[in-house]
């Protein structure tokens, strides 16, 4: 009886030794047990793994990689952040799907200009008699009006950090100095007044933007990707015509002189200069900085702060002059009749750049 005991329990071990064995490792669809035990796959590679056969015995064999040798839990660090977990680098795919740039897309950016750079000067200073026509023998720094610059873009991004696009931008409403230093003839300067003389930029750059969150990290809780971009290409300008009115006299001779014969020159006043406009072509160039954020279905707003670069603004070079003539009486006598005077070749200019503030709508495809 008491062998019958000691068999039975002996048998009964020895049944469990194989589940047991099994109860070790994980249990995967594809294993049976039995004859299919070669279909089993260790969970880890490099590791050894212990398989049983259908007699019973086990046999060791090397384990093939597995499909997903590490797993992370728990929060995974934003796209763009330096926190390194297990040696490498993990990205949350919805927010890298999110704010990635992808695809085609277009974009109309509105700004503000808070500055406008710039000053007239006349090229013809140094010409002889150029005392006489009006203008800004000494630098007159443009008048800024309410200066809204639109911007049409049409561009592709080439991978999630850089984008390149083709934009038209037009600037108007930048307006002459109002009022200029004009030279006296003596070394000196007289203010004169200035009416017209618009300018307009119309600018057809080419342009790069990378992203740099790479560096500095998402902002503002992961909604702004900050970006960097430059562009060069042209810009047309064209200045309107304009008008400089000197009110001065100017003494050209004494007329109590008695060398002087009556009729004689001896000063003018009121002299009126008619400076006709121009259109030139320069090379121009801008440089960004903003945040894009995402605002779903495929658009994307830009907040940014660009300078832009539109080269030369000049005029034509005509100038047509209307001056009160005093002539010599024994004192300055005023003639009824004004002269006038077409100078050509004689050109105003200035460098012209902005700082501006806007927003920028893209649609990506």
């Amino acid at each position: 009886m008491k062998k019958t005991k000691i068999f039975g329990l002996f048998a009964v071990v020895c049944m469990g030794l194989p589940g047991a064995a099994f109860a070790v490792y994980p249990v995967y669809s594809g294993y049976n047990g039995g004859a299919n035990a070669n279909n089993y796959r260790a969970p880890n590679a490099g590791r050894t793994v212990y398989l049983p056969t259908a007699n019973g015995n086990v046999v060791a064999t090397n384990s093939v990689a597995a499909a997903n040798p590490t797993r992370v839990t728990g929060a995974l660090p934003r796209v763009g952040s330096s926190s390194i977990n297990a040696g490498r680098r993990y990205y949350q795919s919805s927010d890298f799907d999110r704010l990635a740039d992808s695809g085609l897309y277009i974009g109309l950016s509105v700004a503000y200009t808070v500055n406008v750079m710039g000053e007239f000067s006349a090229d013809y200073s140094g010409e002889a008699g150029a005392y006489m026509v009006p203008g800004a023998f000494q630098a007159g720094a443009f008048t800024k009006d309410t200066v809204i610059p639109l911007q049409l873009s049409l561009g592709a991004a080439i991978n999630s950090d850089l984008r390149l696009d083709f934009s038209y931008s037009r600037y108007g409403d930048i307006s002459y100095p109002q009022s200029v230093q004009t030279a006296d003839g003596s070394g000196g300067f007289v203010t004169a007044v200035a009416n017209g003389g618009a300018v307009t930029s119309n600018v057809a750059l080419i342009n790069a933007y990378y992203n740099i969150d790479s560096y500095t990290g998402y902002l503002a809780g992961g909604s702004l990707r900050p970006y960097v971009g430059a562009g060069l290409g042209v810009a047309l300008n064209t200045t309107s015509d304009y008008t400089v009115y000197d009110g001065t006299f100017y003494s050209e001779a004494d007329p109590t002189d008695p060398t002087l014969q009556p009729g004689d020159p001896t000063g003018v006043s009121d002299i009126n200069a008619y400076h006709n406009g121009g259109t030139n072509e320069q090379l121009a160039f801008m440089l960004e900085g903003g945040v894009s954020t995402d605002l779903g279905d495929g658009m994307k707003l830009d907040l940014f702060v660009r300078y832009m670069n539109m080269g030369k603004v000049k005029s034509s070079g005509s100038i047509v002059l209307t001056q009160q003539e005093w002539v010599s009486n024994g004192a300055y006598d005023e003639t009824p009749y004004e002269t006038v005077a077409h100078y050509t070749n004689w050109t105003e200019s200035a460098r012209l750049s902005t700082v501006d503030l806007g927003l920028r709508l893209r649609l990506q495809f």
